[in-house]
């Protein structure tokens, strides 16, 4: 009888559906898992208008469902998350190039950005400092994170007011501390005094014992000039656009290059940071841009995929970025195990670029995607296709029962 054959395509359809579910609940816990669903297809063996008899279950296929998981915060510094769309792009050590939901990291002992399976993260790494996030993609690799190399001093600010209501010969002080070549810092002394109303000489000067030929505890001057303001109180002179050079005449005594700062004296809208209000005279803020010599604090990676490098003196520097790729037909990837998945032949050609472009979606630091299997779906498909499996067993087992009363009546 063909009833055998039908039973048993149901006694396997459902057996494979009973391990997809299995799969599916094993994986609950999985990050980046995404679910499967099985698709029953029925199979024909005779078919007219007035008699269609199947032939059981023919083929069996199953759908990964790309539903989003939840974000689980871990606060692991190089955890991600994809929120929406997008996959991380990983590649084996052999370079065969894989994709994730997994945003399990880590750097490895040759500083490079791994899964948790070992494979290599792709994306952009800074090349002297500079992230160019628009080229082609590679493994990111950061190199033993050194001393954060010094800077010199090449322009500073002062936001000051100087009292109106000051009588010739009034003077006052404002200190800057600059950096030199080496990452030395130094105290520059602003010191302003009335000449007349609406006008003002200025002298900078610098410890004599930090510039080579100076005299310990005799400042060395290194500007002078005058500053003229309006009726308003703003200054004309210098006018915009016209920094006032500071320079020392000579290296420094701790074996850095000569100071050669510009003092701007007028904001990025060309508006004065020098007035003249009658106001008590007074200091507001000083600006540098000179970098001290500092180590690496930290390293995280942030919302939106880009790996973080803090320093001692709270800077932050972006050193790489993690890339993301968007699958239009995401159904189609086959997976390969360690929460990987790789292209079919009908998968539409990834398209690699940053978070939050293209159909991307964000990327979450500290956190990871969750799987996203549904336990009460799991547990009533377990349910449907276990009594799935006990009804075709029961075919079998009455066919079974026919066959025999058939022997009985033939002996």
């Amino acid at each position: 009888m063909s009833s055998f054959a039908t039973a048993l395509s149901g006694l396997l359809a459902n057996t494979t559906a009973l391990d997809v579910v299995g799969d599916n609940l094993a994986n609950l816990n999985t990050q980046g898992f995404k679910a499967n669903t099985v698709g029953f297809e029925d199979a024909i063996t005779a078919a007219t208008v007035k008699l269609q008899i199947g032939a059981g279950v023919g083929s069996v296929t199953t759908n990964r469902s790309f539903t989003q998981g939840a974000i689980q915060t871990t606060h692991g510094p190089l955890d991600a998350a994809i929120q929406a769309n997008g996959f991380f792009v990983v590649q084996s050590p052999a370079g065969t190039t894989t994709y994730t939901r997994d945003g399990r990291f880590s750097f490895n002992s040759s500083g490079n950005l791994v899964t948790a399976a070992g494979d290599l993260v792709q994306g952009w790494t800074a090349v002297n400092g500079i992230l160019n996030a628009s080229g082609p993609t590679s493994a990111i690799s950061v190199p033993a994170l050194t001393l954060q190399a010094p800077s010199a001093t090449k322009t500073m600010t002062m936001s000051v007011n100087l009292n109106a209501a000051a009588t010739a010969g009034t003077s006052f002080s404002s200190p800057i501390q600059v950096v030199d070549s080496v990452g030395s810092t130094h105290t520059l002394t602003a010191t302003f005094t009335e000449t007349a109303p609406g006008a003002w000489s200025y002298s900078v000067t610098i410890p004599g014992a930090d510039v080579t030929g100076g005299t310990v505890g005799t400042p060395t001057s290194v500007a002078s000039g005058n500053l003229t303001f309006d009726s308003s109180g703003n200054l004309t002179t210098p006018a915009a656009g016209a920094p006032v050079s500071v320079k020392t005449a000579a290296v420094l005594t701790d074996g850095a290059a000569a100071l050669n700062i510009n003092w701007n004296l007028y904001g990025p809208n060309q508006n004065p940071l020098i007035t003249q209000y009658a106001q008590t005279s007074a200091t507001f803020g000083t600006t540098q841009d000179g970098i001290q010599p500092a180590t690496v604090t930290g390293v995280n990676l942030q919302d939106g995929g880009g790996i973080v490098a803090t320093y001692s003196d709270g800077k932050q520097v972006t050193i790489a970025e993690i890339a993301l790729a968007s699958v239009a037909n995401p159904d189609s990837l086959i997976a390969v195990a360690n929460n990987r998945y790789t292209v079919g032949t009908g998968t539409v050609t990834p398209s690699v670029g940053t978070a939050g472009t293209g159909n991307r979606g964000n990327i979450v630091g500290g956190a990871v995607e969750a799987s996203n299997v549904d336990m009460a779906t799991e547990f009533t498909n377990l349910i449907v296709y276990q009594k799935g499996y006990q009804a075709n067993s029961k075919v079998v087992t009455t066919i079974n029962q026919m066959q025999q009363t058939l022997l009985a009546i033939n002996p």
